[in-house]
């Protein structure tokens, strides 16, 4: 008996008659971290947003043993599904906390907990939302609206994580912020698909990889493995061949 979380097979999605993504397979096990990396334009949010219900996709996408491609978002967040868009879509004119309440939405409707039950956990991720818990959200910094768009989604404890390019425009000390972070959500047991042009830091905090080029699956395996990979070295890790060169 295999201990998946996700599977997808044969999934294409896309935007009206624009088709993106040509026959996807992808498993993510249970508390694991899968990342699928690859260039600009290749379908990788899109793939998230076929997931997240988002987007119309035909194909199969089984969560937790079960179909799922016919469901609703709504339907998804519920069952415990989470997307951290790359435009991150916080409310601005909104507090920090106000923020991260309205992620709990999902606990509290299925009368696990009270509205204000989880701020810790997340605070404890991130001590520096709490320090600007009454702040706007919009008067962030790019790497604190980053680290609370992540806190928001973990407010409703989902099992299955996804980020869209969490390193986007950020600091290189903020990234290095983002994806340690990355390490301790992976000792929680919640399981994460991670979108990422950062090839090297995704494929380092990965147990499995997928590179996505033009809507397909070209290469997929161990990350360990594919960071060793030339095809992956020569298109995405360029700068760390040129350093063991030297």
């Amino acid at each position: 008996m295999t201990d998946l979380l996700l599977e997808v097979n044969d999934l294409h999605a896309g935007y009206g008659r624009a088709e993106v993504l040509h026959g996807i397979r992808l498993k993510a096990a249970k508390g694991s971290v899968v990342t699928v990396i690859g260039p600009n334009g290749a379908g990788k949010s899109t793939l998230l947003n076929a997931l997240m219900g988002v987007l119309p996709a035909r194909g199969e996408i089984r969560y937790a043993g079960a179909s799922v491609l016919r469901r609703t978002l709504e339907e998804r967040v519920m069952q415990g599904i989470a997307l951290v868009p790359e435009t991150r879509a916080l409310f601005g004119t909104m507090p920090v906390e106000d923020n991260l309440l309205l992620g709990g939405y999902r606990q509290v409707r299925q009368g696990r907990r009270k509205a204000g039950e989880g701020l810790e956990q997340v605070y404890t991720l991130f001590p520096r939302l709490k320090e600007r818990r009454v702040q706007l959200a919009g008067t962030l910094s790019g790497g604190e609206r980053q680290m609370l768009a992540v806190g928001r989604a973990l407010m409703s404890q989902p099992d299955l994580l996804m980020l869209d390019e969490p390193s986007l425009g950020l600091a290189p000390l903020v990234v290095k912020e983002i994806f340690r972070t990355i390490e301790k959500l992976r000792a929680t047991g919640v399981t994460i698909l991670l979108v990422e042009q950062n090839a090297r830091a995704a494929l380092e905090v990965a147990d499995h990889g997928y590179v996505l080029e033009m809507g397909e699956i070209a290469l997929e395996g161990p990350a360990e493995q594919l960071a060793k990979d030339p095809r992956v070295i020569d298109t995405y890790l360029g700068a760390a061949r040129q350093k063991t060169n030297v």
